[in-house]
């Protein structure tokens, strides 16, 4: 089984699915003879030809906009944003647009497309090309939305995602695009959307993270459990919305104390949103209150990268808090 990037991975999946149906066409800024920013979509425009694999001006309400109408009329398209940070010229056509078509149409007009882009920080792309704004997608129903963390997940999910009839939010964790390594099969597989992953059991603290953070929370509950004996359940969510409320309101009941990790700034992060869900469904089995470990309400910045991002040395004292907690 071959050994892949998140990067590779993205590629295969596009490559498999465009394989099995012709319906789906890839567009973007510079996704074709380039391959895009990151190289997502290399070879494909030398594959699939100039009608499938298409360059696109700058302006990204006209790629989803143009997306949206060729999903109207039977297409599987999937545009590319280069940077989830340059999203906002679409957000009309994603909000008002793509993740009301099925609705108001009573579901005559599914518009199923994927919106991919990656998102985040730690590549030190300072304020304009680090940010994570899966929150602001969240609150408007009618959208799916997916944070593969690793090769296999990234590939399994986004074909799953390409298949679905609702709109998906594809958004790539960029910092991890080549740091992520792992096997994945050659043939066409799919990873179900709306299903948490289990990373690691345990009966003290429920630990949640996605996307890069997700390595983080790794290193901070490994490092709990060998110097403090303190044993954590790690979820990895994957499909941010909708969520599997069930396997975290599960392990909340289990271990009574929960931390939840994302690098997007605190106020109205999906954290806020979790934390008000677990108090909803589980609060008479909760020891402490739930901690968010977070970026901090300010505009990402460039040399603090490190100081923003919650690091495992952040998340491990967030799981000291809530062990520790006194009422």
């Amino acid at each position: 089984m071959p050994v892949l990037n998140l990067l590779q991975a993205v590629n295969d999946a596009l490559r498999t699915e465009m394989r099995r149906d012709d319906r789906v066409v890839v567009l973007g800024e510079d996704v074709g003879k380039f391959g895009g920013v990151f190289r997502a979509t290399a070879g494909l425009y030398e594959e699939f030809g100039e009608n499938r694999v298409i360059d696109t001006p700058l302006a990204e309400g006209g790629i989803v906009g143009a997306a949206i109408g060729m999903s109207l009329y039977g297409m599987r398209p999937v545009p590319e944003v280069q940077f989830a940070d340059f999203i906002y010229p679409a957000y009309d056509q994603i909000v008002s647009e793509l993740a009301k078509f099925r609705y108001r149409s009573g579901g005559q007009y599914p518009c199923s497309m994927v919106i991919r882009t990656p998102y985040g920080g730690g590549i030190k792309g300072g304020l304009y090309h680090s940010q994570s704004p899966e929150s602001v997608f969240i609150h408007h129903a009618g959208l799916k939305v997916v944070v593969p963390s690793n090769p296999y997940d990234a590939k399994g999910l986004l074909l799953s995602a390409m298949r679905q009839e609702d709109p998906v939010l594809f958004m790539e964790p960029k910092r991890i695009y080549r740091a992520a390594k792992g096997e994945v099969p050659e043939e066409d597989y799919t990873v179900p959307l709306e299903k948490a992953a289990l990373l690691r059991e345990g009966d003290d603290v429920t630990v949640i993270a996605w996307g890069a953070m997700l390595h983080e929370a790794v290193a901070a509950v490994d490092e709990a459990e060998k110097k403090s004996g303190i044993r954590c359940d790690l979820l990895d969510l994957r499909t941010l919305w909708p969520l599997d409320i069930d396997a975290v309101v599960a392990s909340a009941k289990k271990t009574g104390r929960v931390v939840v990790v994302h690098e997007a700034a605190r106020t109205c992060g999906l954290g806020a949103e979790i934390s008000a869900l677990i108090q909803e469904r589980a609060f008479v089995h909760l020891e402490a209150p739930v901690k968010r470990v977070t970026g901090w309400d300010t505009p990402f910045p460039y040399t603090l990268d490190d100081a923003y991002l919650p690091r495992a040395p952040r998340i491990l004292q967030g799981i000291h808090d809530v062990v520790e907690f006194v009422a």
